[in-house]
């Protein structure tokens, strides 16, 4: 997007004032989204932006600024304007830059790009008719399809250029149902980086659109949940949004490194039950967080946070690990050019264990089964958190029985990690996306069935 000889003037000039390290993120997408509300087509919408960030660090400061004038005169100027906050005199000088090459994953058989919006249409009608047509009480549906390529240089004064090619797709299903003044929702989003092939040949859509319209009905005639401590079994997939938000948060450098996460200083240490594996790997072929690299220029990697209850590693971005005397991980993500990076998961899930799902529900007397989760929130300092579940049913004498709604799961992730006394082997991954001080970025949580033996619900 920019020469590298504009880059070597640009990072020279972001060093003038004594900055120890200088880093150009150029950044150029092109995205495509489709919306279907009950059948007819809500919007089309097509979007193309690009712009630079530009980060300086000094020791243990760090500055950063964006822009959309890529022409040698707006680089420069962002880059005068960042040195401004040093001062001194440059340590550094940026001569000859390497291109260091990525290897390419995560490639596309039939690339989303190329797919015409007609053919995407149609497949989303087919979805849409089978949620419709499921039961009368379906009221609503909703079907979005959307897909990014996002092309990605970096320049830095450790004389280095990365470029990399992101292409992402992911389509939406909701349905809605209504019946004696009652309204349900179920919704499932499976996206990758990949192609169209992921969705017609990796992922059954249709089944996908059955199960969504079928769960909306059933949670018509569930009753309240009733409340207090009990044993919770947590269903695979996205009920892994649990230990992304209560427990992987805090182990990302960006509170780590602050001391700001209960699990801070604690390499080393039992934090979690024995039954407990997690990892979070940015290498998943073709997985929804992957990355040939972060956006540090990083190769991502498969990082094992916790081995059999034990606390291996974080999440490391490098500005972050300064703090902690380690270089970055791979783990340095953003939404966009407007972000500075910082440590982030990609596809967090916890291992398989070696329990069935049925053995679990079987030695469960009494309990809440959370087959789907909803939203939450979590204080990382202390890990405190709150869950809402969007399909439960109550567990009675070891079988699954009536559906119930309204179950909200309260606890603390520190607490709830050692409290997991079975984990099954039925591994699943959900795609979703997660916020925090560098945007919001695509991310998969996982998980296979697990018990924990008490949570207040």
């Amino acid at each position: 997007m920019i020469s590298r000889l504009l880059a070597v003037k640009v990072l020279n000039t972001a060093l003038a004032t004594g900055a120890d390290f200088a880093e150009i993120y150029l950044e150029e997408t092109v995205s495509t989204t489709l919306s279907l509300d009950t059948g007819k087509i809500e919007s089309i919408g097509s979007n193309i932006s690009y712009g630079a960030g530009i980060r300086l660090f000094k020791k243990l400061q760090s500055v950063y600024g964006y822009t959309n004038d890529l022409s040698a005169k707006g680089l420069v100027k962002l880059a005068q304007s960042l040195s401004k906050s040093f001062s001194g005199d440059a340590i550094i000088d940026v001569g000859r830059i390497e291109k260091v090459r990525v290897k390419k994953h995560h490639q596309s058989q039939v690339p989303l790009a190329l797919v015409s919006k007609e053919d995407k249409i149609k497949f989303m009608k087919e979805l849409d008719q089978i949620m419709k047509g499921y039961d009368p009480r379906i009221v609503r549906t909703q079907v979005m399809f959307s897909n990014s390529d996002k092309k990605v240089t970096i320049f830095n004064s450790d004389n280095k250029e990365f470029h990399d090619v992101r292409s992402r797709g992911r389509m939406y299903l909701l349905a809605v149902a209504s019946a004696n003044g009652q309204i349900e929702t179920s919704g499932e989003g499976p996206g990758a980086q990949a192609g169209m092939e992921y969705f017609t040949d990796k992922v059954d859509m249709k089944a996908k659109a059955l199960e969504i319209a079928k769960t909306a009905v059933i949670m018509l005639d569930a009753a309240e949940c009733p409340s207090g401590k009990m044993p919770v079994v947590i269903g695979n997939g996205f009920g892994g949004v649990i230990f992304h938000e209560a427990c992987g948060h805090a182990l990302e450098a960006t509170s780590v490194a602050k001391k700001l996460s209960v699990f801070s200083e604690k390499l080393g240490t039992q934090i979690a039950s024995e039954l407990v594996t997690a990892i979070d790997d940015g290498t998943i072929e073709n997985g929804w967080g992957s990355g040939n690299i972060d956006d540090e220029g990083t190769p991502t990697r498969k990082n094992v946070l916790i081995e059999k209850g034990i606390l291996k590693s974080y999440l490391v971005d490098d500005f972050n690990g300064r703090r902690m005397n380690v270089k970055g991980n791979g783990a340095s993500r953003r939404q966009n050019y407007r972000y500075e990076p910082t440590s982030r998961m990609s596809n967090t899930y916890i291992a398989n264990g070696t329990s069935t799902p049925e053995q679990i529900i079987a030695e469960t007397k009494f309990g809440l089964y959370a087959k789907s989760m909803g939203g939450g929130s979590v204080n990382p300092a202390t890990g405190d958190f709150n869950f809402s579940v969007s399909e439960a049913y109550m567990i009675r004498d070891g079988k699954i029985a009536e559906p119930v709604k309204g179950a909200t799961l309260i606890g603390n992730g520190a607490d709830i990690l050692k409290k997991i006394d079975r984990v099954a082997n039925d591994l699943e991954r959900a795609q979703g996306m997660c916020g925090s001080v560098s945007g919001s970025i695509p991310v998969d949580v996982g998980q296979p069935t697990i018990r924990v033996s008490e949570i207040t619900v």
